[in-house]
């Protein structure tokens, strides 16, 4: 690592108090990552962040609505709601810094990303941050963010043996795995939805894959006014009736708020290895293009699949009934 001036001294510190004031929950997260977009619109990934962090939020609080609350024991929530909420805060905690030092560095007008090490970021997106500085090849830094972040949250969380056996080997998970309920979704103030399905969310390969199809249709030229528009009107409280109230068809499922469901949680550093020196980057996170295998425009799909969760339901109270 380089020596260091008082003055880069001091900025690291302000930036890593920024981080962690602005890494409390989903709400601050989400919020945080679309108010930096605004000042910096070149990096893209910083949007997508926003809008898949929404969709983190939502899936956090539908644990506590109507439906999962009746189907799923208290300590299953639980640990999904803490799944959700570590794999948001690792992100947050690795990306937000980067994205503080390149908009530090645009400010000052000289690349500062010398100062990355010092917030323990991996010397693979070290070098895509130098190289945008020097090529500006906005595509191939969302792309490596994307890899990034998957890597980032790989073995603390996906790899932990907590999780590994409590969360992604549970039955709920895999249901929704297999059905498709679990979407990542970008609404607009028209009522329509947009987005990709989640399927084989532990391989690291598919999850760069989903990130890559969903940033290619966040930017879709035609698509990207009214998710920004959305994005800018709309605030994130968590509940699904942030987008469900720009439905035509009005819906009668309530989803709770994330501020009034859950508590601000305490985390606790994990040991840090820089996952690039360990795995190989696979060409294909990098140079393959994404393709949409499945329609893009979901509306109708939504509705559809939130009908087969209030069936799961009534099959589940009937069930359960029976048994009595």
């Amino acid at each position: 690592m380089n020596h260091l001036t008082i003055h880069e001294i001091e900025t690291i510190s302000q930036m890593k108090a920024e981080t962690d004031k602005k890494n409390l929950d989903n709400i601050s997260r989400t919020d945080a990552y679309f108010s930096y977009f605004k000042r910096n619109p070149d990096i893209i990934w910083s949007f997508l962040a926003s809008m898949v962090s929404r969709n983190g939020g939502w899936n956090m609080c539908d644990l506590e609505g109507h439906v999962f609350r009746e189907i799923l024991e208290p300590k299953t929530r639980k640990e999904l709601f803490l799944t959700f909420e570590r794999a948001n805060w690792l992100i947050f905690h690795d990306v937000y810094p980067q994205l503080l030092v390149y908009q530090y560095s645009t400010k000052i007008k000289r690349p500062m990303f010398h100062l990355l090490p010092y917030f323990k970021c991996s010397e693979f997106i070290q070098k895509e941050w130098e190289r945008y500085w020097r090529e500006g090849n906005t595509e191939r830094l969302t792309t490596s963010l994307i890899i990034n972040e998957q890597n980032v949250i790989h073995t603390p969380v996906i790899g932990h043996p907590v999780y590994k056996k409590r969360v992604f080997r549970s039955w709920i998970f895999n249901v929704q795995d297999w059905l498709h309920f679990s979407c990542v979704l970008f609404p607009t103030c028209g009522g329509e939805l947009y987005g990709a399905s989640v399927n084989g969310f532990k391989s690291l390969s598919k999850r760069i894959n989903l990130g890559k199809r969903l940033a290619r249709i966040l930017t879709h030229p035609r698509l990207f006014p009214f998710f920004f528009e959305f994005a800018d009107k709309t605030p994130h409280t968590g509940s699904r009736n942030d987008y469900e109230q720009y439905f035509k068809t009005k819906t009668n499922r309530n989803t709770p708020i994330l501020r009034a469901t859950f508590p601000i949680m305490e985390h606790k550093h994990y040991e840090y290895e820089d996952w690039s020196k360990n795995r190989v980057i696979s060409p294909a996170w990098l140079y393959f293009q994404a393709r949409h295998r499945h329609p893009i425009h979901l509306t109708d799909w939504y509705l559809e699949k939130s009908n087969q969760l209030e069936l799961m339901l009534a099959l589940h109270k009937t069930s359960h009934i029976k048994k009595i």
